[in-house]
């Protein structure tokens, strides 16, 4: 399994005129390869190389290597489609590979090849970063941001082997609780809602003044809200990993691709819609899980939160708030998302198959789930 691992680099001034002028120099030519690919038709790698290498050492003042790493960039740019020509930012990340950039991990620092020639650089990290460092394989990105350099390296992790499980613990996904598990815990949205919504109502109010004083900071402001979504999902899918691992159960999620097309929403509401980092939380909880060799599993979410878990009826009004559950027919009430998470689990068990590697290394635990079936869940108790 691949994680990145990101270092913190601490240039001296002059070394990050260097490092702020490759990558200036790497783009240029990124952009000269770009519109040559683009009139010639040529997207190519090895064509591309053909085509544009000897005039690159030309006209760019760039190495070998970091030329060949230009040609790669542009062709994974055209990967994607060619319907139109890519064009990139003067401060784009570029990659180095271990021909161009070397890791004195002992020393805490790097060896990097700049258009000044080679440079010493330190670096500082956390102690999770210099253990992921200690796998490194293939290349690194050197990226500058708000006036800093990083270095975000390809780390190789060995994943754990899958443990037996005896249950499926469900994960109900949402806006007004990000999540809630089949045991009935609630991770609440309430803070990260407010978190979005001052903050959407102050660069609106920034937006709206203009001055340059607002324009700072707005800068400023500038992917707080993003980083704070994020540190949220990995604190819930840790806890949600490490839960489902000390109960030796799987994690059974909703498989909510392609929701942001099929559901409408009123318009007070597409905000909060389209900044819901649904996906951000299930492949955080996919990769600790592969990491601590629990099964995940993906299901069909329709209807989880609208059928009775007692007596299996299905109906629009079993909802009559969003919050609340209420079965029409039996009478078994609950909250709606606890009820949906516990469907979300019955419905992992008789999934076929269930696959919770790549292809690479699939396994199928579908036998070992059907003979673990859950039957019961501690809220049904004395109903």
């Amino acid at each position: 399994m691949k994680l990145i691992a990101q270092v913190k680099l601490l240039p001296a001034p002059e070394q990050a005129n260097a490092l702020k002028r490759t990558v200036e120099a790497a783009n240029t030519a990124c952009n000269f390869v770009s519109q040559r690919a683009w009139q010639t038709r040529t997207f190519k790698q090895y064509d591309l190389h053909h085509l544009c290498y000897k005039e690159i050492r030309a006209r760019f003042d760039i190495s070998a290597q970091v030329a060949v790493r230009v040609i790669a960039k542009v062709a994974d740019a055209y990967k994607l489609d060619q319907k139109t020509q890519r064009t990139f930012k003067r401060l784009g990340s570029i990659a180095y590979d271990d021909r161009i950039l070397s890791w004195q991990l002992q020393a805490n620092r790097i060896s990097i090849w700049t258009v000044d020639g080679r440079l010493h650089i330190p670096f500082v990290c956390g102690k999770r970063q210099r253990e992921l460092l200690q796998t490194r394989q293939g290349e690194s990105d050197l990226a500058w941001s708000r006036g800093k350099f990083f270095l975000a390296a390809t780390c190789e992790v060995e994943e754990a082997e899958l443990i037996d499980v005896e249950g499926v613990l469900g994960v109900d996904l949402g806006i007004k609780n990000l999540a809630v598990d089949s045991d009935g815990e609630v991770y609440s949205a309430s803070q990260i809602n407010h978190v979005r919504y001052r903050n959407r109502r102050l660069r609106t109010q920034l937006q709206s003044k203009g001055t340059k004083s607002a324009k700072r900071k707005l800068k400023k402001l500038s992917g707080k809200e993003h980083r704070f979504a994020k540190d949220t999902n990995h604190c819930i899918s840790k806890q949600l990993v490490t839960k489902a691992k000390d109960t030796r159960r799987a994690v059974a999620l909703e498989d909510l691709g392609g929701i942001r097309a099929r559901v409408t929403v009123r318009r007070s509401q597409r905000a909060r819609l389209h900044s819901w980092a649904f996906f951000q939380l299930r492949a955080f909880v996919e990769y600790k899980a592969r990491r601590a060799g629990v099964p995940v599993v993906l299901v069909d979410p329709r209807n989880t939160s609208r059928t009775c878990p007692q007596c299996g009826c299905m109906d629009k009004r079993n909802r009559p708030t969003q919050s609340t559950f209420s079965c029409v027919v039996c009478g078994f009430s609950g909250l709606a998302d606890h009820i949906a998470a516990v469907n979300i689990s019955r419905r992992a068990v008789v999934n076929q198959p269930i696959v919770v590697r790549d292809d690479a290394k699939a396994v199928s635990t579908d036998t070992e789930l059907r003979r673990s079936a859950v039957t019961s869940h501690p809220f049904l108790t004395g109903v």
